[in-house]
């Protein structure tokens, strides 16, 4: 499986949980289309009238059954193939949380027509790989293959998420492996702040639970569940097929017709509508004096992927940056916390986030304090906050920009973050976003919006706040609140 990254894009690693770091891509429309950047203006990005780059096609085409087929085809001999679909921990009640996550666990155990060592042989000899990841909003099944395989690959995808068996000795088996898992994850403090901190934010909604579930959701979740889900949300309709790679967009489209033309058109029912998360300036603290460090991470409510102030607080999110101490340059940084952090010691380590879901988000920063520099730390960055609103300068957005754009580009550079790519943006927009376009929205923005927008969102805005560890210096909320407006030394 694979874990989260920190950042932009997806990194390949243990298991992928995405709840945090993760920036999304923009808003739809086309590259010369106004844009509303808060305030009161229309501001129209400049864009060329006709751009050529050597960049293969993203080709999309939408089954009778809703079904959506994307694809790249770049001529390699490898390629990436996998089906994303619009279902994951934000569907699931109190009673059932955690059910997207155990569905995805059962889904390599054994289908009708393989057995749970049939399929690990079969992507052995293929020398493929075959993984999966759930998010809050997003679960993901997806293969690496040789190109000449991809017939192979659609076929097995096809077969886990149809035909899977979940039988009841599976599904015991696995429950102690997600057991595991989750005391794993409570070892990371960074998944066990960025837990925490959605708890608060979005308390009493579903962004407010965990995408594991709570230890007796996990115990008690039977076979009923998993098909329930299956068949509520495995829909045409929430379902994209992507590739990238050395892969024929006719022949994928000729595949998606075989392997998922008529069985996913029998799932009736209206598609179950997206649940309201309302965000909450809140605070959760948990003291533990034995702890080393002290882990925390602020928040204020962003906006969703499809929001025109989204490219905005992505480079506003670049400004602010990351830093720890094994970074060169010390009062050399570009960044103005990270000068700030440097000279003053105050934290071992922070990194700036900007979370996007359907229609709401979260932007913010997390960092690693030793006890006593916690509220320098948490002042520090409060104010530099306030100066994103007031007085940002000109080159700094300069270089956030062009350091955005470079971190974007750079993250696409193979079939498997390619593919991750076109998948998301067919959820999130229903198209793949060019290039050009993206670079031209991010080099609209100015000082002037960014403080515009900061304003907007930041400014004399209630904070979702937690916190591990040593914190007893760490000022109350009240403080932390009033603090959200302008500082004075």
């Amino acid at each position: 499986m694979a874990a989260a990254a920190a950042r932009w894009v997806l990194l390949p690693g243990a298991r992928r949980r995405l709840w945090g770091f993760t920036e999304r891509l923009l808003v739809g429309g086309a590259a010369r289309r106004s844009l509303y950047f808060g305030g009161n203006r229309w501001r129209n990005t400049q864009a060329a009238t006709q751009v050529v780059l050597n960049v293969p096609e993203t080709r999309v085409t939408r089954l009778d059954n809703g079904l959506r087929v994307a694809s790249e085809d770049s001529g390699l001999s490898t390629c990436t193939v996998g089906l994303w679909i619009d279902a994951g921990s934000r569907y699931e009640n109190e009673k059932n949380n955690g059910t997207a996550h155990f569905l995805e666990h059962m889904a390599f155990k054994g289908t009708k027509k393989r057995s749970q060592l049939d399929l690990e042989l079969e992507i052995e000899n293929m020398g493929a790989h075959l993984n999966a990841y759930t998010s809050r909003e997003q679960t993901v099944y997806y293969a690496k293959a040789f190109s000449k395989d991809l017939p192979r690959a659609v076929e097995i995808l096809a077969d886990i998420i149809q035909n899977s068996t979940l039988g009841e000795a599976e599904i015991e088996r696995e429950r102690g492996v997600i057991l595991r898992e989750m005391q794993e994850v409570e070892t990371n403090l960074q998944e066990v702040v960025f837990d925490y901190l959605h708890a608060t934010a979005y308390q009493n909604t579903a962004l407010g639970r965990t995408i594991l579930g709570p230890t007796e959701n996990i115990k008690s979740i039977n076979r009923k569940d998993l098909v329930d889900y299956i068949t509520t949300h495995y829909k045409g309709p929430r379902i994209v097929l992507a590739a990238a790679g050395g892969v024929s967009h006719d022949e994928l489209l000729e595949l998606a017709k075989f392997h998922f033309g008529d069985s996913l058109s029998t799932h009736k029912g209206e598609i179950p509508a997206l649940p309201p998360c309302k965000f909450t300036g809140s605070e959760i603290r948990v003291r533990d004096d034995k702890m080393p460090l002290a882990h925390l991470a602020i928040a204020v409510e962003a906006v969703g992927w499809a929001h025109p102030d989204t490219i905005c607080l992505m480079v506003a999110n670049t400004l602010i940056g990351n830093w720890d101490r094994s970074f060169g340059g010390g009062m050399n940084l570009s960044s103005k916390l990270a000068q700030l952090t440097c000279h003053g010691n105050l934290c071992h380590s922070f990194q700036s986030f900007n979370t996007s879901y359907t229609d709401t988000g979260l932007w913010g920063i997390y960092m690693v304090c030793e006890p006593a520099t916690i509220a320098d730390m948490l002042h520090v960055v409060q104010k530099e906050w306030m100066r994103l609103c007031t007085s940002v300068t000109e080159s700094e957005v300069a270089r956030a920009k062009n350091l955005l754009k470079t971190n974007m580009l750079l993250q696409l550079d193979g079939s498997t973050p390619i593919c991750e790519d076109i998948g998301r943006q067919m959820l999130c927009y229903n198209r793949r976003i060019p290039i050009p376009e993206l670079e031209a929205r991010i080099d609209a923005v100015n000082a002037e919006i960014i403080q515009e927008v900061c304003t907007k969102y930041i400014y004399d805005k209630s904070p979702a706040l937690a916190a591990v560890g040593p914190i007893e210096q760490l000022p109350d909320f009240n403080q932390i609140r009033s603090n959200m407006c302008w500082l004075h030394d």
